[in-house]
């Protein structure tokens, strides 16, 4: 690539951010455009755009498989059951409301990723901030934080997640025994702030109506079907990658996905179209004309550039080399969507890697899983910086993306900076609890 190229993809990497950091255009036709602009100037070629979709296939198709499952199950009717629960289990009190929100959301996001888990609850979530007789904004834009942070619990959990521990080879019980734990703090961070951040949300009291009647399952075969692919969903994500066959996270979710538009079909609750019509199109193109973005950011030689001063700084010193990767992917990720950043960083720290002789050349390759024990803790430097770095702004996970588009169908456009005021105090208490952690286990590691 040309100087004169460099600049150009430069210059229009920074101006989509800025537009949509400043809410001057749409976020979608921002990235949209700017892919588009790098394409009429040759920048990006068909090689390009194909290497975007490699890289992109795998959590988009995990956000999307999540989003169909998530749709068939909202036609089931177990949503309401669990909304009036959930409802009567706060008692009427702002601060059980909070604590039980981090308790529903975070098994959820475990085994879903974080943007199906925003779309899932959204109507709950909506429907006992209006029985509360209070503004549901504060606790969507919680919801999406808690789902981010949750989305460390368990390798589906995140796109950005997935995208760098498959990258490695990381199963989903390696990364249980590893990074799961630190999600689990991540979470726990979220809670001694609530009384700070939503402080009249947290000493709210109000008088709940008389108890309804209890609502049933008007088609309880259905919603057992419903139930049955969401279960062999979570279950092939467990095992899946261990068959002959070898079945990734990306395409169980595609088979569930499948799975859930045939059973929708069969007992014909609600037409195909309109399931598929109801898809976050918009969280999904913006993400795919990241991941060209990034895959033109790639071409300009900075990542490789990025590689070498990392070693001409560190040198073999792998725990401070993660604990800047976390640091440094989490702002990033702050103003980039999270997924195509850690995507981009994977292609530096590899080649970091490589120059610190901590592998051998081929680890540039695709297929190499052979890293060694002491190298993991910069990847899970990684995985935190990158999904706890997506808290901190509206842009910065898909799930953030799409709270604020379901606010805005209801009458409530959230800014980019009513999201910082909430995300960034949580982002920064998190990693400074997640540069622990990675100081742990780089010490179990050694």
């Amino acid at each position: 690539m040309s100087q004169l190229q460099t600049i150009i993809t430069v210059s229009v990497f920074a101006a989509v951010i800025l537009l949509i950091a400043f809410d001057v255009i749409d976020m979608a036709v921002a990235a949209l455009v700017g892919t588009c602009l790098l394409i009429a100037l040759g920048i990006l070629d068909e090689q390009d755009l194909l290497g975007a979709i490699r890289t992109g296939a795998g959590p988009l198709g995990l956000l999307f498989g999540g989003m169909i499952v998530a749709r068939i199950l909202a036609t089931t009717g177990l949503f309401d059951i669990i909304g009036n629960v959930y409802l009567r289990a706060t008692d009427g009190s702002g601060k059980r409301f909070l604590l039980l929100l981090i308790a529903l959301v975070a098994p959820i996001c475990a085994v879903l990723p974080n943007a199906t888990t925003v779309i899932i609850l959204a109507p709950i979530i909506i429907k006992v901030c209006i029985a509360l007789e209070t503004d549901f904004v504060g606790p969507m834009l919680l919801t999406a934080i808690i789902s981010n942070s949750a989305g460390l619990l368990t390798l589906v959990g995140d796109p950005a997640t997935f995208l760098v521990g498959s990258a490695i080879g990381m199963t989903f019980g390696e990364y249980l025994r590893r990074v799961s734990l630190g999600g689990v703090i991540a979470v726990l961070m979220i809670v001694p702030l609530l009384p700070w951040l939503m402080r009249d949300l947290w000493n709210l009291r109000r008088t709940l109506p008389q108890r309804a009647a209890a609502t049933r399952l008007e088609r309880p075969v259905y919603a057992a079907l419903v139930a049955a692919v969401l279960l062999m969903m979570v279950a092939l994500f467990v095992v899946g990658e261990d068959l002959p066959s070898r079945i990734v996270p990306p395409a169980v979710a595609i088979i569930a996905s499948a799975l859930a538009l045939l059973v929708g079909f069969a007992a014909r609750v609600e037409p195909t179209e309109n399931v598929l019509r109801d898809v976050d199109w918009k969280t999904l193109v913006f993400l795919a004309s990241i991941f060209c973005l990034v895959q033109a950011m790639a071409k300009t030689g900075l990542l490789q550039i990025l590689a070498l001063k990392l070693y001409q700084l560190f040198g073999g010193e792998l725990t401070h080399v993660a604990l800047t990767l976390l640091v440094g992917i989490a702002l990033l990720s702050s103003l980039l969507a999270n997924v195509p950043v850690a995507a981009a960083s994977i292609v530096m720290v590899k080649g970091y890697l490589v120059m610190a002789e901590v592998v051998p050349e081929t680890a540039l390759s695709a297929g190499f899983h052979e890293w060694p024990v002491n190298s993991i803790p910069v990847f899970v430097g990684m995985m935190f910086g990158a999904t706890l770095g997506g808290n901190a702004t509206l842009v910065g996970a898909a799930a953030n993306i799409v709270a604020a588009g379901i606010c805005a169908r209801q009458g409530k456009p959230i800014s980019f900076g009513t999201f910082l005021r909430y995300g960034l105090p949580i982002t920064v208490v998190q990693l400074a609890a997640s540069a622990l952690y990675v100081l742990v286990i780089a010490r179990l590691l050694r």
